[in-house]
């Protein structure tokens, strides 16, 4: 079978990355209300406050994230001739299971911002926020469990094994922030891990639940995961470029945390003038000053680590998009390639 051979730049003139979104929207939001209908009233306020539904007091609002990997799994199911809804359920338990690590992140990271107004956790304490995130995660594995579809236990058992795989990542992550050193393979382990795997995932459970053979389905998830960390070294770089609009965080965010990310370890690691006395800024016990942290962000270039990361994110878009031609889709390989460059930033 021969499929389309997506390229950069095969995308439907009359399709749009905006219009997909909303599509999937459509098709999974009953199913992601009905899922967080079900939480403990205690935590079900906090759960849809999170997802941007409605605001502290409980009044309806449109603040939701982009909710992207469902829309990754719905392609994947018609690409490979399944129909859309069967992927519903995984991809409603693809969302909750993000979420899930969105709330946590934040608490762990002190991160107060969260889509350009106050975290959860800011809002509704620390521990309420946590039981929400482990409530969000309990119920996208009932939502996959009660799934009448017969490989629904398939896509359960690799969603929990990403989750597995994300908690090491974000267990890494945390550990690094009291190393003094940390090699490059380590951090990106740390990050296939961490945004990989559940995007690999979400494109492997839509191909499993359109009944793909196990190939296809593992096409289709080496490119989510190429994709994943094409999309980590991009999110790496507005941390450092300090693009809140983007973002909804503040500005220079990760140099403010010294998180150990992509293109600061690639910095670090570079032996150059400019990683050397940027490992002397990290090591300082104080807070730094802003100068202080527009020149880490300096020094990052200086370095090289944000050319780095920039290539890398273009590799890394190349192979998923190779594997995404070997998965041989019968439709919607453009629409995949068009939110793949979109993620990475090449809509710009």
């Amino acid at each position: 079978m021969t499929g389309p051979r997506p390229t950069a730049t095969t995308v439907h003139p009359e399709w749009s990355v905006a219009g997909t979104v909303e599509w999937s929207r459509r098709l999974v939001d009953p199913a992601l209300r009905a899922a967080v209908g079900r939480l403990p009233e205690g935590v079900r306020h906090i759960a849809g406050y999170h997802l941007g539904w409605w605001d502290r007091d409980g009044n309806p609002e449109h603040r939701g994230g982009k909710a992207l990997r469902p829309a990754f799994t719905l392609l994947a199911a018609e690409a490979v001739g399944g129909a859309a809804r069967a992927a519903v359920p995984a991809a409603a338990a693809v969302e909750l299971v993000h979420n899930f690590s969105l709330l946590h992140d934040d608490v762990m990271d002190g991160d107060e911002t969260r889509r350009h107004r106050p975290a959860a956790w800011a809002v509704f304490g620390v521990g309420p926020a946590i039981l929400a995130g482990d409530a969000m995660l309990a119920v996208a594995c009932e939502v996959l469990a009660e799934d009448a579809h017969p490989r629904s236990a398939e896509v359960l058992g690799l969603l929990t094994g990403a989750v597995q795989r994300l908690v090491s990542g974000q267990t890494e992550d945390l550990a690094f922030e009291q190393r003094g050193e940390v090699s490059l393979e380590e951090c990106r382990r740390m990050a296939e891990d961490k945004t990989g795997a559940l995007l690999g995932i979400a494109c492997a459970a839509g191909a499993l639940l359109g009944d793909a053979t196990a190939l296809r389905a593992d096409h289709l998830r080496r490119f989510g995961e190429s994709l994943g960390l094409a999309f980590q070294h991009v999110d790496d770089l507005l941390g450092i470029l300090g693009d809140a609009e983007r973002t909804g965080k503040p500005v220079l965010s990760d140099l403010r945390t010294r998180k150990k990310s992509l293109p600061v370890v690639a910095s670090l690691t570079s032996d150059a003038a400019a990683g050397r006395e940027l490992a002397a800024l990290y090591r300082r016990g104080e807070t730094l000053s802003e100068d202080e942290l527009r020149r880490a962000a300096e020094l990052v270039d200086t370095a090289g680590g944000l050319d780095f990361s920039r290539a890398e994110a273009e590799r890394l878009l190349g192979e998923s998009l190779h594997q995404l031609r070997l998965a041989e889709p019968c439709a919607r390989a453009s629409e995949l390639n068009a939110l793949a460059c979109f993620i990475t930033g090449r809509d710009r």
